[in-house]
């Protein structure tokens, strides 16, 4: 699946750890009520948001195995488990839905195709690659892992990650060696010329061989069959994905293909931003009005939006009959000044209701320095004090030095340079 952090192998030596089934750590349960409500509402929504109700009962009719994931969604979780991937991996799909990737790697999957997966998530770029997963009992399986984004139409955005899983079975040694023949029941002639070389391996103690002998070291390279087989298999989802957003009129498609010529915030920043456990938004003022850009899960579950209803808006929504004047042209001010500004502001949810809002906005600017958005931390003056004793001031620089570090950490790979301002 897509991984997007590397499991800790821990300090116990890998040689024992691959001699030993050690199953993958089972994934943590949601908190009740609060942001996991939040984050199971914005799972739920992922997909129904962007098309119709009718996907999912679609999606779950189809043979595959895969996976959709969302990487605007904090922690990149997967929102659909297809059935043919729950059958392979053995999982509920409540065990698999709203966790991230990560929890089918084990003690012996590859480092360097978990980071060439993580590389092609930050590049937003389709992806083939060999990989050792864990099914829900512990044992490894060796799987053709085919990545590829969904973007949206509007402004070419990433969606989703479509993951696909192809099995690679287990070859005869002599299919190993060069030969590259799959011993099946059709390839008889094969197999006799193989007994008389001295090869001589029953079909039956290929077929359906049973993986908890797996040689973790021993890389399965996939057959053309295989790879022409989950290229087949993401086409098909991408042409359903595409046939149920044209009915909403949010159409993805398979390229970017946005005519807007806005450079959206790539998956990598997304996810970077997605770990920031506060609530703000990121404004870019080189586009007119200077829309939101990005939407963090606990600025939703503050107002009470959801994230299509909140990303391209101003953040002027959020006034109402009670909004001080004054300290809107406040902010106004600041912002041409190009300085950071604090504020109590009265703002309103979706449902109505009004909160006093402590508002912290400060430029965030690239790695060459040049403005590239503003970032907007909101605190409800009610909401309950920080757990670890933090004021609302600090917690809102710390909120902003995140964002300042991920913007920077990636704005030399996130497609065009931003205009100066």
């Amino acid at each position: 699946m897509v991984a997007v952090g590397l499991r800790q192998i821990g300090t116990v030596d890998d040689r024992i750890r691959r001699q030993t089934k050690i199953p993958p750590p089972q994934p943590p349960v949601a908190a009740e009520g609060g942001m996991g409500s939040c984050h199971e509402r914005l799972i739920d929504q992922s997909l129904t948001s962007r098309y119709t109700d009718w996907i999912v009962e679609a999606l779950d009719e189809m043979p595959e195995n895969f996976l959709i994931t969302d990487p605007g969604i904090s922690g990149h979780p997967i929102v659909f488990a297809s059935r043919g991937f729950l059958a392979m991996s053995g999982y509920a799909r409540e065990e698999v839905v709203g966790r991230n990737g990560r929890i089918f790697q084990g003690p012996a999957t590859d480092r360097r195709s978990v980071m060439e997966i993580r590389e092609a998530i930050r590049e937003e770029r389709t992806l083939q690659i060999s990989l050792l997963n864990y099914r829900k009992d512990g044992t490894p399986h060796w799987i053709l892992f085919h990545l590829c984004p969904v973007f949206g139409m509007e402004d070419g955005r990433v969606i989703h990650f479509v993951a696909v899983q192809v099995p690679i079975p287990r070859r005869s040694r002599c299919a190993r060696s060069g030969a590259r023949r799959m011993v099946y029941g059709a390839c008889r002639n094969e197999v006799r010329l193989d007994e008389d070389h001295g090869c001589n391996l029953a079909v039956d103690s290929v077929i359906g061989m049973d993986d908890r002998g797996l040689e973790a070291e021993e890389t399965r390279e996939a057959s053309d069959r295989e790879k022409e087989k989950a290229l087949n298999a993401a086409n098909s989802i991408l042409s359903t994905l595409a046939h149920y957003s044209k009915l909403t009129g949010r159409v993805v498609c398979t390229k970017r293909c946005s005519s807007a010529g806005i450079a959206p915030l790539s998956s990598a920043v997304n996810i970077s931003l997605g770990r920031i456990k506060q609530s703000f938004v990121l404004t870019d003022p080189h586009l007119p009005d200077m829309p939101i850009v990005y939407a963090s899960d606990e600025f939703l579950s503050l107002t009470g939006y959801s994230r299509h209803e909140v990303l391209g808006c101003n953040c002027r929504f959020l006034k109402g009959p009670g909004t001080d004047v004054g300290v809107l042209r406040q902010i106004q001010d600041c912002i041409q000044a190009q300085q950071a500004c604090s504020v109590r502001l009265l703002n309103y949810r979706k449902d109505g209701s009004s909160f006093w809002n402590r508002l912290h906005i400060s430029p965030v600017r690239n790695s060459s320095g040049k403005i590239a958005f503003y970032v907007g931390v909101q605190i409800d003056e009610n909401s309950k004090c920080d757990e670890h004793g933090l004021s609302p001031e600090m917690r809102q620089l710390g909120a902003v030095g995140q964002v300042k570090v991920a913007v920077r950490s990636f704005s030399s790979h996130a497609g065009p340079s931003r205009p100066s301002s």
